[in-house]
């Protein structure tokens, strides 16, 4: 599918993106496993979240759909699954299942499709071997398809040489199974949500400075209405604040702290973007984001930042375009193991447009000021690219056509609807 966007004269939009996939992930399988059953209000529509369904419903967990969009899902042990586990494109379905499958008393195979089979997994399965687990893989453990075999798990303490909330999640899942408590240090903060529905479900981490510990325990089923996602609000927000005439606001967004690096970002550039209506909607808080048309400066972006905003590197980077001055974003060089190397085709799709872009080991450097002219976009099949190119669409000069525009549908499916609203000729 192609899409083509052009630059409206005005920029309003009143939007909910959709159900933030973080938490939407771990409703679902932190209640699969857990004592009870749940209902999930505004569940993430996007493939993504589909696979983890799927992955769940595999393993013999009841799972229901009603007519109001939410579901209800029964809690309880799970089974030897009868065909192979097909985690999709999702890379948090893939990590955050590995670290329940390690500690499940039978054979599980877990895969993907060919970006997942390619992304890199001893991150997840190195640790998981430490505490016991048995697993393999490809090239040793290192890529999908791998297979669990159920083994007794004891807790261990685990440095991790990256922030990486979905490698924390999967050794804080594992720890659930293993006897003995569970310590994690952290080298910096990355995203709190596993740790925020562990305690709301009845099982305490301890957090100290960058130490989190778990022990074994059973969680107990619990209600879950989703936030929206701030990771898709984002796009909004980037569209408003740098088209000359624009107001844009999304509503009913998480802020949790560990995911509004965004927000941090922009308000360093000198965005007017205001944050309203806050409040808290099981344990997590909400608020309505309003983004208006701003005069952005350079800034450089990295270090403990990055884990609060890796999602929006290659849209900070269409802002940053924007900007007086050079920006500087380092210490990304996660996101070459992402869906694409999102560094390179953040480099190549905001260079086609006319960008001013230089690509660093770890990150990139934007020199703003140049004007955007309308080109032909690819999406590398990676969501994050695909909505980008889209934004940029209603901030640049002619016509922007997108090549394989229902990537987007991965984590945002109303994607393309929402931003054809945005526009006022």
């Amino acid at each position: 599918m192609q899409k083509t966007v052009r630059r409206p004269k005005r920029l309003r939009g009143d939007l909910t993106p959709p159900g933030d996939k973080s938490i939407s992930h771990r409703a679902a399988i932190f209640n699969a496993i857990a004592d009870g059953e749940a209902r999930i209000e505004n569940y993430g529509s996007g493939a993504d979240l589909a696979s983890t369904l799927r992955v769940l419903r595999g393993l013999g967990a009841r799972i229901e759909r009603h007519n109001d969009g939410a579901f209800t899902i029964h809690g309880g042990a799970l089974a030897e699954p009868q065909d192979t586990l097909n985690a999709g494109n999702s890379g948090t379905t893939t990590r955050l299942m590995a670290g329940v499958l390690a500690g499940q008393p039978f054979l599980s195979v877990l895969t993907g499709d060919r970006s997942i089979r390619s992304r890199p997994m001893a991150r997840i399965v190195e640790p998981l071997r430490l505490m016991g687990a048995q697993v393999d893989g490809r090239d040793g453990g290192r890529l999908a398809p791998l297979a669990f075999r159920g083994g007794a798990l004891r807790g261990v303490r685990y440095r991790m040489p990256v922030a990486s909330a979905q490698v924390k999640s999967a050794l804080l899942l594992a720890g659930l199974f293993a006897e003995g408590e569970t310590i994690l240090d952290q080298p910096a903060v990355s995203r709190d949500h596993t740790e925020l529905m562990f305690r709301a479900m009845g099982v305490p981490v301890v957090e100290d400075g960058l130490t989190a510990r778990v022990s074994p325990g059973r969680l107990t089923a619990m209600d879950v209405r989703v936030p929206a996602d701030i990771s898709s609000a984002a796009y909004w927000l980037v569209a408003g604040v740098c088209h000359p005439d624009a107001e844009a606001r999304a509503r009913n967004v998480g802020v949790n702290p560990t995911r509004t690096g965004i927000l941090d970002a922009l308000a360093m550039m000198g965005a007017d973007v205001r944050v309203e209506n806050r409040r808290e909607e099981g344990g997590e808080p909400v608020a309505d984001l309003v983004a208006r048309s701003s005069a952005l400066r350079a800034v450089e972006i990295g270090g403990d930042l990055i884990p609060r905003l890796v999602d929006e590197v290659p849209v900070i980077a269409l802002a940053a375009c924007f900007a007086e001055g050079t920006t500087v974003i380092r210490d990304a060089a996660e996101l070459r193991v992402k869906e694409s190397d999102r560094l390179t085709a953040t480099r190549v799709e905001l260079s086609r447009l006319g960008a001013q872009v230089e690509e660093l080991d770890d990150g990139l450097r934007i020199t703003g000021g140049r004007k955007l002219r309308g080109a032909a976009h690819k999406t590398y099949g990676d969501h994050r690219i695909a909505m980008t190119a889209g934004v940029a669409g209603l901030l640049a000069e002619g016509e922007t056509t997108i090549r394989a525009a229902e990537t987007a549908a991965v984590s945002y499916p109303t994607f393309w609807d929402d931003l054809a609203s945005l526009g006022e000729a």
